[in-house]
């Protein structure tokens, strides 16, 4: 694990965080403010698709205002204004007042239902706190990374993850139940569409209270997280795959059913989904399926298999793009910066 308790001499600081993918999912707030979620969640943090931002404080007082600029582009509206709320979590932690120069990268669409948000504000957190000198464990990044998103309490560590719900800020966090190279699993995402996703995340947590079915999903969890934390530990492929596409359909199943209803799917998903279970059935290559909040399709198989099912996937007219990762580590800081 990734320790940050070297100090900087200089306000800027760099860090590459991976995005993650989520066995059983978080859908639903009990807090919006504190992004407090209604159950545990676990996921596999991802070593090939990742996002690297760099923070420059401005110390100097050069800046009016703070400088966002995500994949080339300079961020504005609702999207600025989220990074503007975390990064003034961080002033108040630090008790200073600068702006911020913000550069980041992503090397995967960014807000397409592959949890960009995650690795971003992973990223964001641990290279914002570095650069204001502020020496925080693993746990208090993940409680301070959840504010900004969620599922980025869990890519504040590497490999197998489980964010614990809490009672309150600080203890809502993410730990790692397994470190990446304990089980050879391959996320192969099939991307049907790169396009920015209509309803965000952010969004859609706030309506899961609307669906008749969410209440029902958040009780029947506690056996789910524990078939997929043993599942995990014994790295046993089938029960978690039965378990992880179970989850999948019932959070979709919520969103679906939400006022007003969320479909993200698009027929590309749904091939897919047809596609993995025709493999699964008629030519015995053990791969599963699960969908984060967006149309593509994230194929879980052991590294056995990876390559029979990406040339498989690559077969699929629907799939425009294909990623393939396997666990990934915790945030890394970078000597190199974006500006």
């Amino acid at each position: 694990m990734t320790t940050y308790s070297r100090l900087s001499t200089s306000r800027t600081a760099t860090a590459r965080a991976g995005s993650n993918i989520a066995f059983i999912k978080y859908w639903g707030v009990s807090d919006p403010i504190l992004n407090l979620p209604l159950s545990n969640s676990i996921s596999m943090t991802l070593a090939d698709a990742y996002t690297t931002t760099s923070v420059d404080w401005d110390s100097r007082g050069n800046l009016a205002t703070d400088e966002i600029t995500v994949d080339g582009k300079r961020m504005a509206g609702k999207s600025a204004e989220r990074v503007v709320r975390h990064l003034d979590r961080m002033r108040t932690l630090a008790d200073q007042d600068f702006r911020a120069r913000v550069v980041s990268l992503n090397n995967f669409p960014m807000a397409s239902g592959i949890a960009s948000s995650a690795s971003g504000f992973a990223a964001l957190t641990v290279a914002g706190c570095a650069a204001l000198r502020l020496d925080l464990s693993p746990e208090q990044l993940s409680a301070l990374a959840r504010q900004g998103s969620g599922s980025a309490s869990r890519s504040i560590f590497g490999g197998f993850v489980e964010w614990e719900k809490g009672r309150d800020s600080a203890t809502s966090v993410a730990r790692q139940i397994q470190p990446p190279d304990h089980w050879a699993l391959f996320d192969i995402v099939a991307v049907v569409s790169a396009a920015e996703k209509p309803v965000s995340s952010e969004s859609g947590h706030l309506l899961a209270a609307t669906s008749p079915f969410s209440a029902a999903r958040i009780d029947a969890l506690d056996m789910g997280l524990t078939e997929v934390r043993s599942a995990i530990a014994t790295c046993d492929f089938e029960r978690l795959g039965r378990v992880i596409e179970r989850d999948a359909l019932a959070m979709h199943a919520v969103m679906m059913t939400s006022v007003p209803n969320l479909i993200y799917w698009q027929p590309g998903t749904l091939e897919i989904i047809h596609a993995v279970r025709r493999w699964r059935e008629q030519e015995r290559i053990p791969v599963y399926f699960t969908i984060d909040a967006g149309p593509n399709v994230h194929l879980i198989c052991e590294s056995a298999f990876r390559v029979a099912v990406t040339d498989r996937v690559r077969a699929l007219k629907c799939v425009e793009q294909i990623i393939v990762s396997k666990p990934g580590p915790g945030p890394q800081r970078m000597d190199t910066h974006l500006f």
